[in-house]
């Protein structure tokens, strides 16, 4: 076995034993943990910011293209994000031993389900440092132990993060195992991480589309994923134009290299000669290119054609593709038909017609007179997310406490037997 597949196979049985003492590891010990990570993180702004400006600089010498520069810087305001987000996640209850829907039977025993953790769960991922503080504070929280592999090119980054980590699991008393992050960038790392069902339990990818369709496809671990962010708007003939304005702009600006920013606009025909020009003019001063259909670009010159696969783009980038749609029905088809299943929202002030999109269009987050940008799981008062599902099984959305448990039956009886 190679030196790589020995360092793995030590990091799975490490884990593996750790998960133990994380799932019986009381709130307070863990909540302490946390908080503890918080002052070190705050304590040692300067060794993480020195981190991150050496893997910025590799990063450039390497020609990382814009978006990947922007996940991978860690600015004052991202630390900050990253304490508030423990602190978050510190104040959520607890969801391990948590029992629901406890019912008598005719029998007389009692019937419910206890929340309980995975296990050990596996995070792959690319560019983002601050997904290592959210990855670790969510997984102990929940009572699992996590292997954490960030990509190659934030390795400074995230061991400078992992440090203030292991702060807090040694103050609190915890095993320093139940979270460990690679400090080894080979790729093989990975092809281990993803095939070592005896040690993982849960794989969560975080990245590129290459990336997640490499796990889904060779994993031998169960794989929590989205593909990637193909989101919708669509501005209703019955939508406030004002409000529909800022969100549009919101979602499509705001920031573009997310999995939530907006992609692909749709406006009913009724409005688009009025909504369309402002619109364009206004994201015109940030630079967004817009690529429309001919009805578009019969009102917008500056559009450029669109094509099939710009309907089902993801471009993490200023650019724009805008459709002109009859009305909901077209809509929500056409969402339905090229969308990623990650988030669409419309703007409408018809109640009944926001009821149906909601009902039909089949995403994670399904949105109305909202932002795209909110899909997430800060926005959302998870504290911060593992990622995003776009699957329906287990966990569908943004992934935080109670998607990384399961749950289990539980029978109370006082001596019952079956007749």
């Amino acid at each position: 076995m190679s030196d790589i597949g020995l360092y793995m196979q030590e990091i799975g049985r490490r884990a593996r034993s750790a998960a133990v003492d994380a799932a019986r590891a009381g709130t307070a010990a863990k909540n302490q943990a946390l908080l503890t990570t918080v002052e070190a993180l705050d304590a040692n702004r300067e060794d993480l910011m020195q981190a991150n400006a050496e893997d910025l600089r590799l990063g450039s010498e390497k020609g990382l293209d814009a978006p990947l520069m922007d996940r991978l810087e860690l600015t004052p305001k991202r630390i900050d994000g990253m304490i508030e987000g423990l602190r978050q996640v510190a104040a959520l209850d607890d969801p391990v031993g948590e029992v629901s829907g406890l019912k008598f039977r005719p029998t007389g025993i009692q019937v419910g389900r206890m929340r309980v953790p995975l296990g050990v769960i596996g995070i792959i991922y690319e560019s983002r440092p601050n997904v290592t503080c959210e990855a670790a504070s969510l997984c102990l929280k929940a009572g699992n132990a996590a292997i954490l592999r960030g990509g190659s090119e934030a390795l400074h980054s995230n061991q400078a993060i992992a440090t203030c980590i292991g702060m807090g699991l040694a103050e609190a008393g915890l095993d320093p195992h139940v979270i460990q992050v690679l400090d080894r960038p080979d790729r093989e790392a990975v092809g281990r991480l993803i095939t070592m069902p005896e040690y993982v339990d849960v794989i969560v990818p975080r990245g590129g589309k290459g990336l997640i369709e490499r796990i889904s496809r060779e994993s031998r671990v169960p794989v929590i994923k989205h593909l990637d962010g193909n989101c919708h708007l669509y501005v209703d003939d019955r939508a406030d134009l004002d409000k529909s304005i800022t969100v549009a702009v919101n979602a499509k600006t705001q920031r573009y290299g997310t999995c939530c920013t907006l992609e692909s606009l749709l406006v009913a025909r009724p409005v688009a000669g009025e909504f369309l020009p402002e619109l364009a003019r206004i994201l015109g001063e940030s630079d967004v290119e817009l690529r429309g259909c001919y009805e578009t670009r019969d009102i917008v010159s500056e559009a450029v054609p669109a094509t099939e696969e710009d309907w089902q783009a993801e471009y993490l980038a200023p650019i724009l593709s805008i459709r002109i749609v009859g009305g909901l029905d077209e809509a929500i088809t056409h969402i339905n038909r090229y969308g990623s299943q990650h988030t669409d929202s419309i703007m409408t002030e018809d109640h009944g017609r926001a009821q149906r999109f909601l009902r039909e269009v089949d995403s994670s987050s399904v949105m109305v007179n909202a932002s795209t940008r909110f899909a997430d799981g800060f926005e959302y008062g998870l504290g911060a997310e593992i990622g995003i599902s776009t699957d329906k099984l287990h966990a569908r959305g943004p992934v935080g406490l109670e998607g990384l448990t399961s749950q289990k039956f539980v029978v109370l009886g006082d001596g019952h037997i079956r007749q």
